[in-house]
């Protein structure tokens, strides 16, 4: 991936200096947004995902709705080096916030000094982290967390030791032990001390003293009385652009070049199934973190919501994509508890009369995104956040794969209406619900829907066998003079093989000739943590030391890095016709450049003829990049035998260009 991204970065290095150029004759105008990312916190991609906050259930918010056993004390463990004594109680009295009702009380009735354990004492918790915590010698990490002395009637007097009216905890970075009467290992720690009976927040920096995968993190009271926890925190500083986010899943993110970001769903918008008490409200996700409320995942887990609306919105920022937020839009998904069963459940709806609600949501998303601080309360929110200056939204989408029943059609026409009586200037993207194929009834309802109202995108899905991907030519069948755009917003060939991949690439070079109708596309799923995976294949997947990038995921790069504006369909000619083979050639007037790409997906190796004598004054050298292999290898966590070879080669505007078999390859020119 290195050397991929070093050589196309050179390649490109002060092509955003030069004057767009004037298209040639023969092309047809396309749009320069169809590679996109969607993300959806499924197979833990947020906590313990593309968020970096290493500590599971920081916050003791964890509960049986969500998964059986699950609750209070999920990912701690109580600890009591020096056979101290003492227990732990969840409670909720008198919380740090309404949304964030759960803390953990410490009694501790003895500390106790160990002579095996050489000074290591204290009562407290430990946090495993996901799969234990991965820190970096010298490497800072930000701890924090909110503290207060509850007045209590009872005072411990065990063994002459008293009850300190301002409790000092340990916070420790331990490598644990590796076996039965091996000591734990000190990685860094800090003290802190707490004062008083209302909830403040404490912070240290800890900097461990070497490498470790499977650190923990201990919270150790040294003294006997009772002290109060919650929002516990373990930060690395070092995260994307300084804003909460682990650095290479990011990068990996901003490898791919997308143009815009669907998030937070998927099925997560509307609960899932579970009900209306589960549906994500954008509102809730805002603001510091203890004042997020919490929510079940629609796959069955928790959502901590640290990963919230202001960071989706300041990762697109930072990555130069549109902000496609997905709000709903007073209807249930009609799927079950997480499943692709979506008709075992009947579609819950929202009564009309409650409708205004629904409405006010998206209106105020769209101040709180694009709206003056000085005259809006909910863009003052945005920048006490921190970004005083507007997102700049332009995409709204309401709804995520609902059945298209009449009841759905009454509120998505409702709420639609309404938001562009406000904002005309805000481009809707509706949904055709799940399984887009002509000859759906959803699908047709859905476009039926779209053409009343005059909707300028709306959003299919599909996860097909690569057969259907190396067989369907779906947009050369699409009716020319629809008003609505395409957005293929989910879509996936059934598994992870290279075969797999060049089915999809085959497919995007029939969706970039039919560039005209097919405005937007985005591979679903996009991340997927090892060992808490819900679903496969996905585009990336990762653990706590790296990610893992699929066969695929160099198939979306590569459309990634060739986005333009025009389509030339008649500069590549098959020597040989061969259903396996699609090609495309795609012109950036912006960065002057031109892009040849051909896919081959037969096992025998093809000779394309070129012919680009319409471009001029093309630069002597290009860049040609092949994506090859066996058709059943795939990239996994034991190895990963499939990558882009890069190299530069003569530009030559006339030539015969061999073409591997199973293959992706492409040319790059600059003009």
């Amino acid at each position: 991936m290195t050397t991929l991204a070093a050589l196309l970065l050179a390649a490109t290095m002060g092509t955003h200096a030069q004057k767009p150029m004037t298209p040639p004759a023969g092309g047809k105008a396309i749009s320069d947004e169809l590679i996109g990312i969607f993300f959806e916190d499924i197979s833990s991609a947020a906590d313990g995902g593309l968020y970096a906050e290493l500590l599971q259930n920081g916050s003791f918010e964890f509960s049986p709705v969500e998964r059986d056993g699950w609750g209070p004390g999920t990912a701690w463990r109580l600890v009591r080096p020096g056979h101290s004594t003492g227990w732990m109680e969840p409670r909720m009295d008198n919380p740090l916030h309404k949304n964030n009702p759960t803390y953990m009380r410490l009694h501790v009735e003895r500390v106790k000094e160990f002579y095996d354990y050489k000074g290591w004492k204290g009562f407290g918790l430990q946090n495993d982290g996901f799969d234990g915590i991965s820190v970096k010698a010298g490497a800072k990490y930000d701890f924090s967390m909110f503290l207060r002395v509850p007045q209590v009637e009872k005072t411990y007097t065990l063994q002459g030791q008293e009850a300190s009216a301002t409790p000092r905890l340990r916070i420790a970075l331990v490598e644990p032990p590796h076996g039965w009467g091996q000591e734990p290992k000190l990685l860094a720690d800090a003290t802190i001390d707490a004062t008083g009976n209302d909830w403040k927040k404490y912070e240290a920096v800890l900097t461990p003293a070497e490498d470790c995968r499977n650190a923990v993190l201990q919270v150790l009271s040294l003294n006997v009385g009772v002290v109060d926890v919650d929002q516990v925190s373990l930060m690395p500083e070092d995260t994307y652009k300084g804003h909460g986010l682990r650095k290479d899943l990011a990068q990996a993110l901003a490898d791919l070049h997308p143009k815009f970001m669907r998030f937070p769903g998927g099925c997560v918008v509307h609960g899932g199934g579970d009900g209306f008490w589960n549906t994500y409200r954008w509102k809730t996700t805002i603001g510091p973190r203890e004042q997020r409320k919490q929510l079940k995942n629609t796959w069955g887990y928790h959502q901590s919501m640290a990963l919230g609306y202001y960071e989706y919105f300041q990762f697109c920022e930072d990555l130069g994509m549109q902000p496609l937020p997905i709000l709903p839009c007073g209807v249930s998904c009609q799927g079950m508890n997480g499943g692709w069963g979506m008709k075992n459940q009947a579609q819950e709806v929202v009564p009309m009369s409650e409708m205004d609600e629904w409405v006010q949501d998206a209106l105020d998303l769209i101040e709180w995104a694009n709206g003056d601080p000085a005259t809006s309360k909910w863009a003052k929110m945005r920048a006490d956040q921190g970004h005083p200056k507007p997102f700049g939204l332009k995409y709204l989408g309401l709804g995520n794969e609902e059945r298209i029943s009449p009841e759905f059609c009454e509120r998505f026409k409702y709420i639609y209406k309404k938001v562009m009586e406000k904002h005309p200037e805000i481009v809707i993207v509706g949904t055709a619900g799940p399984g887009s194929h002509p000859g759906n009834p959803d699908l047709e309802n859905g476009w039926k829907l779209a053409g009343e109202l005059g909707m300028p995108i709306i959003d299919e899905h599909y996860y097909e066998p690569n057969k259907y991907f190396l067989e369907s030519k779906q947009y050369d069948k699409y009716p020319r003079d629809r008003k609505t755009k395409v957005y293929l917003g989910e879509y996936a060939s059934k598994d992870k093989k290279l075969i797999d991949a060049l089915a999809e690439a085959l497919y995007l070079l029939h969706v970039e000739r039919n560039g005209d109708i097919v405005c937007m596309t985005s591979y679903a799923p996009l991340f997927a943590r090892k060992n808490a995976t819900n679903w496969n294949p996905d585009l990336i997947y990762f653990d706590n030391e790296r990610p893992y990038l699929t066969c695929s995921y160099y198939v979306q790069q590569m459309f990634g890095q060739s986005s333009g504006q025009y389509y030339y369909g008649d500069c590549v000619k098959l020597a040989t016709p061969n259903d396996g083979f699609e090609q495309s050639v795609v012109l950036n007037v912006k960065t002057r450049q031109l892009f040849v790409k051909v896919c081959n997906t037969t096992g025998k190796a093809l000779q394309a003829k070129v012919d680009l004598s319409r471009f001029k004054s093309m630069k002597k050298q290009a860049t040609k990049t092949v994506l090859s292999g066996q058709p059943d290898q795939e990239n996994n966590f034991e190895q990963q035998p499939i990558a882009p070879q890069v190299s530069t080669v003569k530009a030559q505007k006339k030539m015969t260009l061999d073409v591997p078999a199973y293959s992706f390859t492409m040319l790059t020119y600059q003009l």
